[in-house]
């Protein structure tokens, strides 16, 4: 007894996006994006799909539900149609799946990195977690909350200029003002100085040329209770550390410094000239001369 029901030989698109687990839209889409010819259209003018779309079909929604974007089917597809018999076909597939494998294990590499920084932003605070490793290293131990959100800014701008290197050595400074209750005090006060400062005091005001004396006073005795604190010696095995993990190159060691270390800012990066430039500042006129003239105190200052 033979059943009396007999298969269509073409669907229309919404019966072939139900089979396959899709959407109408979706089907559309890769025509548009040339992964599915179009198919032939009955008398209403609408798509009708045949036994071999639907192959294709499946093959689509298979692949792209194993996670591989739809430009690297097309490429598989097409490498199928160029290809002339099956062993070829099968080699052409092999090679675009096994591209494909290199670019998963890649962006599974970023999905752990990206994870590992959402760790770590839980464990050590959402702004010092997102500083690298060698300069969170240096804030963990101090005082919870001694280390400010300004202090966290600077060490993140200074990351991006000098790198990771040049960031954990200016956290030296952040331990000592975070350690030493009347240095830290001091420091604000010099700092809301410089901050008065404004467009409305002229460059040659009296107050510049004291607001910069006061300024290097503070610094010099800030570098003393670094040099007489474990701090600087802190700072030479973390130098010489560095350096024996990046070894610098002619290259690298170009305007570095004596040692002509690398600050890690990585290849393709910004010179540290070319960072600072692009970092906006609003300083006033009579900030900046502030700052030059701390400059030529230290110069004037330091032996010859």
């Amino acid at each position: 007894m033979y059943s009396s029901f007999v298969p269509p030989r073409q669907v229309r698109i919404g019966d072939a996006a139900a089979f396959v687990g899709t959407t109408p839209r979706a089907i559309r889409h890769y025509h548009e994006i040339g992964l599915l010819p179009e198919p032939e259209r009955g008398g209403d003018g609408r798509r009708r799909y045949g036994y071999e779309d639907m192959i294709r079909l499946l093959w689509i929604r298979k692949t792209a539900d194993a996670g591989i974007a739809l430009d690297d089917i097309r490429v598989a597809f097409a490498d199928t149609a160029s290809s002339s018999s099956g062993a070829d076909s099968d080699h052409d597939i092999a090679g675009v799946l096994e591209r494909l494998e290199e670019t998963l294990v890649a962006q599974e590499a970023e999905l752990r990195r990206q994870r590992t920084a959402v760790r770590r932003m839980r464990t050590e605070g959402s702004r010092m977690g997102l500083l690298s490793d060698l300069v969170t290293s240096r804030l963990t131990n101090l005082p919870e909350g001694s280390v400010r959100r300004a202090d966290l800014d600077s060490l993140l701008v200074t990351e991006r200029i000098f790198g990771p290197l040049g960031a954990a050595l200016q956290a030296t400074r952040f331990i000592a003002l975070a350690t030493h209750s009347d240095l830290r005090e001091e420091s604000d006060r010099v700092d809301a100085a410089e901050e008065a400062l404004d467009d409305t005091v002229a460059v040659d005001d009296p107050r510049v040329a004291q607001v910069a004396a006061e300024r290097h006073a503070f610094e010099e005795v800030l570098q003393a209770v670094i040099e007489d604190s474990d701090l600087a010696q802190s700072d030479d095995a973390l130098l010489d550390s560095w350096d024996a993990s990046h070894p610098a190159t002619a290259d690298e060691g170009k305007g570095e410094g004596e040692a002509g270390r690398s600050s890690g800012r990585g290849q393709g990066s910004m010179s540290a000239f070319e960072a600072t430039g692009k970092m906006p500042y609003d300083f006033s006129p009579a900030r900046i001369r502030c700052m030059e003239l701390v400059g030529e105190i230290a110069a004037h200052d330091s032996p010859a």
